[in-house]
């Protein structure tokens, strides 16, 4: 249908016969019920014909196709129906001819009809008059081909809907069509005959159907047409003349009397038709308010019962202040000490100024205020997590439970759940202490450079820093092959322009992993990327035995703290575990032990799951968390039944062993985002609820187990060695970082073998 614009034939736009008729405009949002069945029939210009919200709105409307209603084996003819059918495609045809252009398109498949036998036109009708419907057929034919014959459709057709339309094809095309005469208005009134002829002639099977529309070729009418619709007959005869120039024209047509004989009861039946119309039409809108007033009345509810909930919670905290002043504590001195703000104010002037002053806390917090929204959700999900729980105690539904302890004036009764009154505030000292750690602190301050001799090696890169049981030394190791132990407070201490390790243990392969043993003071354990692992004597510079057990690179290894002969090691080779083995399926990154037992491990798998095993029954995992997207790199115990992972989704995760269901949690307390991890192993390390880890954007990040966005975070400076001066790189990253115990302190370095001594203050 190339060069469509040179004919008036061609002149109608790809609105369609609708542009002409402002009633079938306003039809045209009509469509056929099976978006396959539409797209099937369209033309080349389908996409500006068809929109994508006007099939999913005639998917709610539940229009059909003409050729579906009219091939329903169920249908009987309504004179006054399919006359009303009728006369509206005569309407849409006239309109165009009165435009100058040609419909070549008036078949069944090309209308769709309404629930109220409205019916509209899907088809372009800008067809050529010189050979480009020659070219269609096939076109529409493969498209039927394709689409039509789908297995849903022909699940509810009683044809196989691509045969019928290839034969449709064929029965609206006419007698000079076939001769290859071109299109005349008088082909789109032959066509309408056939219409007219399928309309009042049911069949009930494909061969009848096949055999009825043969004879029609011929103007062979059935019995049955003849006997019981003469009149219809008669003009049906009239519009399939052989000759086109005894065809009636479009104004003759319309002036008959078969056309405007039944015209006041047709019009009068219409009337009914669009008064049922509206009447559905409010319908519909009745149900669109009641839904938004049920919806809306829904949010009222839980609106008043979370006030209720934030006023019974009010009361605890204001019962517990009048307690400690009864007690002759200072409220305001306990929360400045919670949050390590100097405050010179005697007892008397910190009752005075009591409200003044926590307005200041909470407000001069620029980090609190600007992520309240966060704080607020992560507060209710910690009483509702508290209220569930103590529902679950009484074996009761948790959200029921919650709801009925609310009265009906509105006023909170959740202090009457059935649990004894020292656990009536249990939500609030955890929140406090979360809440008063992440306020805590307000940067990181550089307390060390370490700078080294190498600085222009480019095979600088950091793997894993690591501090001894005392947080005197640390080591770091990467893939220089050398593991370097620094003494931290010489580094702190000395502004010496160079620091040189206290030891140094060469490997032959890049170390990948180091972990120091709890026991054994001067003892650490190594992981290298050709799969072994090594265990040195600092204090002698010597290693003291190598296990070759993994065939592959050992990302990873972790020594028991409470069971010092007990070493783990995860390897590409998908195994861990050094006194037995636990193989995977996929990539072992990471292994640890809890701090409080020997007998359990976790691991984190390039299938993106964490797993937590009991090494008594190491057939099957005690847990499976999963929930992230991508490798898991990093696993490391907050305390023995809360592990933090870190993946390279961008992604630190929570997890509570003790809410897995089945063996599987799927559920991750927090997920910490805001750093960026891609691609790199950019290190985890924990201490005292503080997550420490590192980004590709070459910062370190800090959060705290309480809460899932970043406490605080430090960018390294790149720095030129030769110029001195600051240089953007985005190829750096941070990729190890370690905290001093249990202290403020962190040792982080990056990818360039820079490193650095941190402190939150």
């Amino acid at each position: 249908m190339e060069g469509s614009s040179e004919s008036n034939s061609r002149g109608l736009n790809t609105s369609g016969v609708s542009e002409f008729l402002p009633a079938e405009r306003d039809r045209s949002k009509s469509f056929l019920s099976h978006i396959g069945y539409v797209r099937s029939l369209l033309g080349s210009h389908k996409e500006d014909t068809l929109r994508a919200d006007d099939i999913v709105r005639a998917l709610k409307c539940e229009d059909v196709s003409l050729r579906q209603w009219l091939d329903n084996p169920e249908r009987s003819v309504d004179a006054f129906e399919c006359f009303h059918v009728f006369r509206q495609i005569v309407e849409i045809v006239n309109a165009a001819h009165s435009q100058g252009v040609v419909v070549h398109n008036v078949r069944p498949s090309c209308f769709v009809m309404s629930s109220f036998n409205r019916v509209s036109f899907i088809e372009s009708a800008s067809s050529s008059d010189s050979g480009s419907d020659e070219e269609r057929p096939k076109e529409t034919m493969k498209k039927s081909q394709e689409v039509g014959g789908s297995s849903k459709e022909e699940e509810f057709q009683p044809f196989p809907m691509k045969e019928i339309l290839a034969m449709e094809m064929s029965w609206y095309t006419s007698p000079e069509e076939d001769t290859g005469c071109a299109n005349a208005y008088a082909s789109d009134v032959y066509r309408l005959g056939v219409l007219l002829f399928e309309l009042f002639c049911p069949v009930s099977s494909r061969e009848e159907k096949s055999r009825t529309m043969s004879s029609l070729r011929h103007r062979v009418l059935p019995p049955q047409i003849l006997l019981n619709w003469p009149k219809e007959a008669s003009f049906c005869l009239w519009l399939l003349h052989p000759e086109p120039s005894y065809r009636p024209s479009m104004s003759e047509l319309l002036k008959s009397e078969f056309i405007n004989e039944p015209r006041e009861s047709l019009e009068e039946r219409e009337a009914a038709i669009e008064l049922r119309e509206r009447i559905e039409e409010q319908e519909l809108l009745l149900e669109f308010l009641f839904l938004i007033q049920q919806r809306k009345q829904e949010t009222a509810d839980k609106l008043k019962d979370t006030v209720s909930l934030l006023s019974s919670d009010i009361d605890q905290v204001l019962k517990r202040q009048l307690s400690l002043k009864q007690k002759g504590n200072d409220v305001l001195s306990f929360l400045v000490s919670r949050k390590r703000i100097r405050q010179g104010a005697e007892g008397v002037e910190a009752e005075e100024n009591e409200d003044d002053a926590l307005d200041s806390t909470l407000l001069e917090s620029s980090r609190l205020m600007r992520n309240f929204k966060k704080l607020e959700s992560v507060f209710f999900a910690t009483r509702y997590r508290q209220i569930k729980a103590s529902a679950s105690a009484s074996n009761d539904k948790p959200l029921a439970r919650y709801y009925s302890a609310l009265s009906s004036d509105g006023k909170s009764s959740v202090s009457n759940l059935t649990q004894p009154d020292s656990r009536q505030g249990g939500w609030i000292d955890p929140f406090l202490e979360g809440l008063c750690k992440y306020l805590t602190f307000s940067k990181l301050r550089v307390k060390a450079d370490l700078k080294q001799g190498d600085l222009l090696n480019s095979a600088n890169l950091v793997c894993a820093i690591g501090f001894d049981r005392d947080g005197e030394l640390f080591a770091t190791a990467g893939v220089n092959k050398k593991i370097k132990i620094f003494e931290c407070e010489s580094i702190i201490n000395d502004g010496r322009d160079i620091h040189y390790p206290v030891v140094e243990l060469a490997s032959r392969s890049k170390l990948s992993g180091i972990c120091w043993n709890s026991y054994i003071k001067s003892q650490i354990a190594s992981s290298n990327f050709e799969g072994v692992v090594q265990v040195w004597d600092v204090a002698r510079g010597q290693l003291v035995t190598e296990m070759k057990e993994h065939e592959k690179r050992v990302w990873s290894i972790d020594i028991s703290t409470a069971d010092p002969t007990l070493l783990a090691s995860g390897s590409d080779d998908g195994s861990g575990v050094s006194i037995g083995t636990i193989k995977t399926k996929a990539n072992v990154c990471c292994v640890q032990f809890p701090s409080d037992s020997g007998r359990s491990l976790a691991f984190g798998s390039a299938d993106h799951r964490v797993y937590y095993y009991d090494l008594r029954n190491p057939k099957l995992p005690l847990c499976t968390m999963i929930g992230h997207t991508k490798t898991v790199s990093y696993v490391r115990f907050v305390d023995s039944s809360t592990l933090v992972s870190s993946s390279t989704d961008n992604t630190l995760k929570l997890w509570d062993l003790s809410m897995s269901v089945s063996g599987v949690n799927e559920a991750p307390v927090h997920s910490f985002m805001g750093h960026t991890n891609v691609k790199n192993f950019v290190g985890l390390s924990v201490s005292d609820g503080y997550l420490a880890t590192g980004s590709e954007t070459n910062e370190v990040y800090v959060y705290h187990k309480a809460f899932p966005m970043p406490v605080l975070s430090y960018k390294f400076k790149t720095v030129d060695p030769v110029s001195g001066l600051e240089v953007e790189d985005a190829s750096q990253f941070i990729s190890s970082v370690c905290w001093r115990g249990q202290s403020s302190t962190l040792v982080a370095a990056n990818s360039t073998g820079n490193i650095k001594i941190l402190e939150m203050v």
